[in-house]
């Protein structure tokens, strides 16, 4: 290679570098920005992950410390207070079952009234409460009115419909229809849905009904 060659060369090079130099000093702000926004956020996430986990954490302490008061009415009362955020309906659902057992049964109906209508409620606890709430009044409570609860409860697709039915037929009973009863019981005896216990409560209480609590051959 001559000397005019290598001379062509070096300065080829040199104005390639030129060109990288100027082209990082006008974009190369860009670079940094995407550096520093990457490690910023991976710093962020992992800012507010302990945040939660500590927020977690101090409303478990928290719960605990709720759990531990002396009596079923100031266990009511500290859960009631700290059911906030996502797990408001869990503790809204405890506070209600202390209230119960300290004998405040308006209390507990009203706590769970609350959750099964409040729509930023998951429809898992609004439908728990619900029949909750329906369960608290079932031996006192108008039987129209729960027989509508009931009734909605029961429709197709409610992770509580079979319960409902076997509230149905309770009611049924309450109103001294006997037949109506029989034959709920007795459609409830052959769905494939029916668990072990409740369908022992169903046969037990056909027995006790004078009818036949097994269900009929090819159902």
């Amino acid at each position: 290679m001559s000397d005019t060659d290598t001379f062509i060369d070096e300065v080829s090079e040199e104005v390639r570098r030129d060109r990288l130099y100027k082209t990082m000093r006008r974009y190369g702000w860009i670079a940094v920005v995407l550096v520093l926004a990457l490690v910023g956020g991976a710093a962020f996430n992992e800012y507010r992950k302990a945040e939660r986990r500590a927020e977690a954490e101090a409303l478990g302490d928290a719960t605990l410390a709720a759990l531990e008061a002396e009596s079923p009415a100031d266990r009511a009362s500290a859960l009631a207070a700290l059911a906030e955020g996502d797990a408001a309906p869990v503790l809204a659902l405890m506070a209600a079952a202390e209230s119960l057992a300290a004998g405040e049964r308006e209390d507990a109906v009203a706590a769970l009234d609350r959750i099964a209508t409040d729509g930023e409620t998951s429809a898992d606890y609004r439908q728990l409460a619900a029949f909750k709430a329906l369960l608290l009044t079932a031996g006192t409570g108008d039987i129209e009115e729960l027989r509508l609860g009931f009734a909605t409860m029961a429709e197709p697709g409610n992770p509580y419909r079979l319960l409902a039915e076997e509230q149905l037929a309770l009611l049924d009973l309450r109103a001294g229809d006997t037949e109506a009863a029989v034959s709920r019981l007795e459609t409830m005896l052959v769905d494939a849905e029916l668990s072990a216990g409740q369908r022992t409560r169903v046969s037990q209480l056909l027995v006790a009904l004078g009818a036949d609590g097994e269900p009929e051959d090819g159902a």
